[in-house]
């Protein structure tokens, strides 16, 4: 090839813009990542640092975890403490300013939602105790509406050359999780008013969606395993009421409601809580929907 040609094409190269590479983010929790990879879709690249099997509150900052924090430029965590035990230690050692606090690339998904269950007062004797509320904000699908819709807004922040598919996949999402909702809903009817015990406080926003009745908790305080006496006085405190179920999540110790399970005939269902949680819950929609069908189920 002649070598103007050659310096043709080189001069070309130099003067072309250079080539943006698509965002990174790193999700915090599954259902975190399932809500980037919606609203991202191919063009954001995804690391997700749990998975439903692993309690959020502990987490070991593995190589692989470091390593994804600092190529991160996109941060989606639940925040409201949920990940203090750990991710304050992450991102210091990242060194990643993209992701710190108080810059776009921080998402804490609690920061635009009504948290529940603020306390009125903190000691650590109460257990593991959130003093914003409760920060299972994801088990209420209103939730996720308002916090995909703040992504969408942050990932149109920092890149602002994929705004276009990410209003489109946002329109898209919307339109179906609306049309979920409406579903959701007429299904849900017969659970209003429904009383429950839980394994552990992981359901408020559930349970202020659908109408459920918390009578008592297994824990005798958050994050602490019950002894015998709470469980004694769990049991007593059911004895009158008409509960119907004992609730848990996959990474709750199911020891103790087996042992209500046993002396009371309730079915213990362990929902799926985020996605992943079951072979049935793959992704933030069929989460739901595999809720409904095991709160439904009990129910029968």
């Amino acid at each position: 090839m002649p070598k103007r040609i050659w310096a043709a094409l080189l001069a070309g190269l130099l003067a072309a813009p250079a080539l943006r590479a698509a965002p990174a983010a790193l999700a915090c929790e599954p259902e975190w990542g399932a809500l980037v990879a919606a609203i991202g879709g191919e063009r954001v690249s995804l690391k997700v640092a749990t998975t439903a099997r692993q309690d959020p509150h502990r987490v070991e900052a593995r190589p692989s975890l470091l390593a994804a924090a600092r190529r991160a430029d996109l941060l989606v965590c639940t925040g409201a403490d949920l990940e203090a035990g750990w991710l304050p230690v992450l991102l210091r050692r990242a060194g990643n300013p993209r992701i710190q606090p108080g810059q776009p690339g921080h998402l804490m998904a609690a920061d635009h939602v009504t948290l529940l269950e603020r306390p009125t007062r903190l000691d650590r004797a109460d257990g593991d105790i959130h003093p914003g509320g409760n920060p299972h904000i994801h088990t209420d699908p209103r939730n996720v509406a308002r916090v995909a819709a703040a992504l969408t807004e942050r990932l149109v922040r920092i890149d602002p050359e994929g705004e276009a598919g990410y209003r489109e996949r946002f329109a898209r999402f919307s339109a179906d999780w609306d049309a979920a909702l409406d579903r959701w809903r007429a299904r849900a009817a017969p659970l209003a008013g429904v009383e429950v015990v839980v394994s552990h406080k992981a359901f408020p926003y559930l349970q202020a969606w659908l109408g459920l009745v918390e009578v008592a908790a297994l824990e005798e305080r958050p994050g602490v395993a019950p002894g015998p006496a709470h469980l004694q006085a769990v049991l007593q405190a059911i004895e009158s009421r008409p509960v119907r179920m004992i609730l848990s999540t996959p990474i709750d110790d199911p020891d103790a409601g087996r042992w209500l399970s046993e002396r009371t005939g309730l079915p213990l269902v362990r929902l799926p809580y985020t996605v992943g949680g079951s072979p049935a819950a793959r992704d933030l929609i069929t989460l739901f929907d595999a809720t409904l069908d095991r709160l439904l189920e009990a129910l029968e």
